[in-house]
C-alpha cells in the first residue's frame, strides 16, 4: 500500500473523529493500521498538505500523542486549529483520492507552489 493510500485511509478516520469532535491518539491510529505509532507521522503529511492547499482547517491537528513533525501545528495554535477542524462541515466536502493526497505531499512540486502561494497571502 502506498503512502497516499494510507493517508486516504487515515483521512476517513479523522473525518469521523472530527464529526464527533474528538481527537485521535497516534497510538490508536497505529493500532488501526497495524503499525507502530511512530510510523503514522509521515502518512499525515499529505493530509496536512491537502488541507493547506485547499484552504481547509488542518485535519491532522486532531491527531495527538507526538505523531511527528509532519502533523504538528504550533502548540500555541493547537486549540484554535482543532476548534476549526471540529466546526468544519467535513461530511459535505468531497473526500480526496490517494492521487489528490499524493499531489499534496510536501515533496511534490504542486504542494510547494501551493505553500508559497499561501505564505504570500499571509504577508
Amino acid at each position: 500500500m502506498t503512502a497516499s493510500e494510507r493517508a486516504a485511509q487515515i483521512w476517513t478516520v479523522l473525518i469521523f473523529a472530527a464529526y464527533h469532535r474528538q481527537t485521535v491518539g497516534v497510538d490508536v491510529l497505529g493500532r488501526l493500521l497495524g503499525v507502530a505509532p511512530e510510523e503514522v507521522g509521515p502518512w499525515l503529511a499529505p493530509i496536512r498538505g491537502f488541507c493547506l492547499r485547499h484552504g481547509l482547517p488542518p485535519l491532522a491537528s486532531i491527531v495527538v500523542g507526538d505523531p511527528g513533525d509532519e502533523a504538528l501545528v504550533s502548540p500555541s495554535e493547537l486549540h484554535r486549529e482543532q476548534s476549526l477542524v471540529f466546526h468544519h462541515s467535513w461530511l459535505d466536502a468531497e473526500t480526496p483520492t490517494p492521487a489528490d493526497l499524493e499531489a499534496s505531499e510536501p515533496t511534490s512540486p504542486d504542494h510547494k507552489r501551493a505553500e508559497r502561494s499561501v505564505k504570500s497571502r499571509r504577508v
